[in-house]
């Protein structure tokens, strides 16, 4: 007990929301004490909070072949994680078949601090298509990390890491400079594409960052890109956390110079009234209405309605999870501005999107074709 008190490693292991427990009852009637004590609702600001405990638990052997203390930690973090992944709350025995997925989860964490420093996370670009002429109107700048010994990694092999460790904010200034620098440079190297756009995510929380719309005023002001060529996406869950904060930052940013977009419109539960109240350019329909209007009525019905209330607030539309000509028809028939997805092109590398530029693929130009 003295060694986990006061060992290096005990600062190492043990995260901030996490504690250890020696319990010399066994680890299933420990875990029952730990619920007890530490799941009761708590009463915050007029509110009934109600906190979830996820218990790893790793037995320590007596005689000679008892684990260090370190290794009973390095152990019980991994039965932890493995309880986390089944949900909030959940619970989970160390054994040896944990070891791979565990070791994994934590090397992955390790290689994330100063990925980005080292340029490894950056921003792919994905095709946005004018569906009415076919004629490229931008990209959206989506990360993806090129992991020096596992390759590509997608954003959900990492992301919600990211977000566990804190490093939304860095990584959404990240992508907020590097696309914007690009769309600069191709602004200037490409006489025909002077009218394209790129639009970066906004991360969860990112809107409340102090820095935020100083930060986007420098961006655009060190690049020289024209009011609206540097598109922000905003879920509605960001937006309806604080509806009227987030309206405050948004026309803040929009004053700035930056165009705005709602991203996953549909999605949510957010009140129409506040789409007059915010500063949106833009509404994006979620991919899954989009993949599943020609086979679901709903998903049809809700795709049109979302038109149509773009239409009338005097909003573009952009589709999500256009995968074939036979969606982007559709779409087109009823009103929809803007398509992307796999049928135009998957989010490409900066080097890939430059060859898509020297194809011709910008306004007035050969069209781009969904495929199928």
């Amino acid at each position: 007990l003295g060694e986990i008190r006061s060992g290096e490693f005990a600062r190492e292991w043990i995260g901030e929301d996490e504690f250890a427990v020696l319990s010399l009852a066994g680890p299933a009637p420990g875990a029952d004490i730990l619920r007890s004590a530490l799941e009761l609702p708590l009463r915050i600001a007029g509110f009934d909070i109600h906190p979830t405990l996820s218990i790893g638990a790793v037995q320590a052997l007596g005689g000679e072949e008892a684990p260090e203390a370190a290794e009973l930690l390095r152990r019980a973090e991994i039965a932890v994680e493995s309880a986390k992944s089944g949900g909030r709350g959940g619970a989970a025995a160390y054994g040896r078949s944990l070891e791979s997925d565990g070791l994994s989860r934590l090397a992955l964490e390790g290689d994330l601090r100063g990925a980005i420093g080292r340029g490894e996370l950056t921003p792919f670009y994905q095709p946005i298509v004018r569906l009415s002429t076919g004629a490229l109107s931008g990209f959206e700048a989506l990360v993806r990390w090129r992991h020096p010994r596992r390759g590509l990694l997608m954003p959900d092999q990492f992301l919600p890491l990211c977000e566990e460790m804190g490093l939304m904010s860095e990584l959404g200034a990240m992508m907020m400079h590097e696309a914007a620098a690009q769309l600069a440079t191709w602004r200037t190297n490409h006489r025909a594409s002077g009218e394209l756009t790129v639009a970066v995510n906004l991360s969860t929380g990112e809107i409340d960052r102090p820095d935020l719309v100083s930060d986007v005023t420098e961006i655009l002001k060190r690049t020289g890109l024209p009011p609206g060529a540097l598109k922000l996406e905003v879920t509605e869950g960001d937006v309806m956390r604080d509806p009227d904060g987030a309206a405050v930052i948004l026309r803040a940013l929009r004053k700035a110079g930056a165009a705005l977009a709602l991203d996953d419109f549909g999605t949510g539960f957010s009140s129409l009234s506040y789409l007059t109240r915010l500063p949106f350019d833009t509404l994006k329909i979620d991919r899954y209405f989009v993949r599943t209007m020609a086979t679901n009525e709903g998903s049809a019905k809700i795709v049109s309605s979302v038109v149509k209330l773009g239409q009338d607030l005097s909003l573009e539309v952009v589709a999500e999870g256009v995968e074939n000509a036979g969606m982007a028809r559709q779409l087109l028939s009823l009103g929809c501005d803007y398509g992307q997805g796999f049928g135009y092109a998957p989010a490409l590398s900066p080097q890939e999107a430059e060859v898509y530029l020297n194809e011709c693929y910008v306004d007035g130009a050969a069209p781009v074709k969904a495929r199928g």
